[in-house]
């Protein structure tokens, strides 16, 4: 089964997050989307001197705006950590309902917010799961292997903030492109149950452009 949110195309995306952040209220029209800054070549490919975090770390983090998971915050999660300017984030309602549990779960995770990088000219959401306690790497496993299309999946151990963490980079096939997408999330547990933060993207570009906000979650995570 291929990933349940993930984002296909703008349209597919923006109505999902309807069915997931707003019950059954009419769809709204279609904002526009300033399209944000995009890489113009492929990351340049690791020496033999360069290890797995050299390959697949973004030399830098976005700028930050909100911080997403404390007291006060849109979504109420076992950590916190910044989110770049400009992306907006949203609880996902009721994400225990069976109902919308082929949208909801991933493997033994649940969904419980999505930051929507539209507003920052970008077609994207970073998602933050939650698993019971148990071992991130596990956690991280699981959520990949219900990805049934996955490809070239990686696994590096790294840090969350100063949290040990487990990340992997993987692709994903999508019938809508001509090659597989790329795709990332690391994963950190702590006393509260074990976070997934996801980045997925319309395409591979999409998903370069958009790493410097997953980099700064990453490196800014604090538990709750």
């Amino acid at each position: 089964m291929e990933h349940p949110i993930r984002i296909m195309a703008p349209a597919a995306a923006l109505l999902v997050s309807g069915v997931l952040t707003a019950g059954c209220a009419a769809p709204e029209p279609l904002p526009e989307v300033t399209q944000g800054a995009r890489p113009t070549a492929a990351p340049a490919t690791p020496t033999a001197s360069e290890g797995p975090e050299d390959a697949t770390a973004p030399k830098a983090a976005a700028p930050s705006g909100a911080t997403l998971g404390g007291a006060g915050s849109a979504c109420a999660l076992p950590v916190s950590f910044a989110l770049a300017e400009k992306w907006e984030p949203e609880a996902i309602e009721d994400p225990e309902n069976p109902e919308f549990a082929a949208l909801t779960r991933q493997g033994p995770a649940t969904v419980r917010c999505e930051v929507d990088a539209k507003p920052a000219g970008h077609v994207g959401y970073l998602r933050v799961w939650t698993v019971a306690k148990g071992p991130a790497r596990a956690a991280l496993e699981g959520f990949v292997k219900a990805e049934e299309k996955s490809t070239a999946v990686t696994y590096r151990e790294t840090k969350a903030g100063a949290l040990p963490a487990t990340e992997v980079t993987y692709t994903v096939a999508d019938e809508l492109l001509e090659e597989p997408k790329e795709e990332r999330a690391f994963a950190v547990a702590t006393p509260k149950g074990t976070v997934i933060v996801h980045l997925g993207g319309l395409d591979t570009a999409e998903h370069r452009a958009m790493l410097p906000a997953y980099e700064l979650a990453r490196t800014t995570v604090k538990a709750g």
